[in-house]
């Protein structure tokens, strides 16, 4: 059942599917976190889903054009209704392709900056959810991360971003095949739900062909000791 929820941001909104995966927290951090790209940049968005990242990225941004890429056509269908909803078939184009295919389509260095919210877990590994939708957009079962960083590094032009949230428990191989794909690790946030909690979430920028040098930022914490969203948090969801 498809319902249009209101993003309160700009008048933004965004259709989805009840029964689907809808969007969560880590998408809307990882728009923000990628909210200082360049004006004009041309834009892609690895495994967009129903088009939150780039619709938000529409708003915070001043880029020039954003691609969603989204294998699931149901999925597919309402990301294009979202576009259409928000008036922006001029800067948001969607295409219905599994990232490995888009060799095929774009040449080498056509981007400025990739987004990519990809599936976290490893094939066959942790419970699969029942529905095929769920199972595409949680398990890496169409792409693996190392489909998502060769890609990516194929996309960007030299000292193109790369951005991407992920799961803590990753990181060994995220950095390890970001290098492989001379994607240099940049800067690493961890989210955190409470000062009292391990990460959940970690939030990556790389720059293709970048110096190498990490920057650990500070961590970002959801919930405060009262169990209500942080100031932060509350910023970034444009509530304060």
């Amino acid at each position: 059942m498809e319902r249009i929820d209101d993003l309160e941001f700009k008048n933004l909104k965004i259709i989805q599917d009840t029964n689907g995966f809808c969007f969560g927290i880590d998408s809307v951090l990882l728009s923000d976190y990628a909210k200082n790209i360049k004006k004009g940049s041309k834009v892609i968005d690895l495994g967009t889903g129903t088009g939150i990242i780039s619709i938000l990225l529409c708003g915070k941004t001043e880029l020039s054009k954003i691609v969603g890429v989204e294998i699931q056509k149901e999925v597919y269908q309402m990301a294009q209704k979202s576009i259409k909803l928000n008036n922006l078939e001029n800067k948001f184009k969607i295409i219905n392709q599994n990232i490995t295919n888009l060799k095929d389509i774009y040449s080498r260095a056509s981007f400025d900056v990739v987004v990519t919210n990809p599936p976290y877990k490893k094939e066959n590994t942790g419970l699969k959810n029942e529905e095929e939708k769920k199972i595409i957009s949680r398990h890496e079962v169409k792409a693996t991360l190392e489909d998502f960083m060769q890609i990516s590094s194929y996309l960007l032009k030299d000292k193109g971003e790369f951005y991407m949230v992920h799961r803590p428990e990753r990181l060994v191989d995220i950095m390890s095949i970001m290098r492989q794909n001379k994607i240099e690790p940049k800067n690493i946030r961890f989210v955190c739900p409470n000062t009292q909690k391990a990460p959940n979430l970690v939030l990556i920028k790389g720059i293709k062909l970048g110096n190498p040098f990490l920057k650990v930022e500070k961590n970002l914490y959801v919930y405060n000791e009262n169990g209500k969203y942080t100031e932060e948090i509350l910023q970034i969801y444009n509530k304060i």
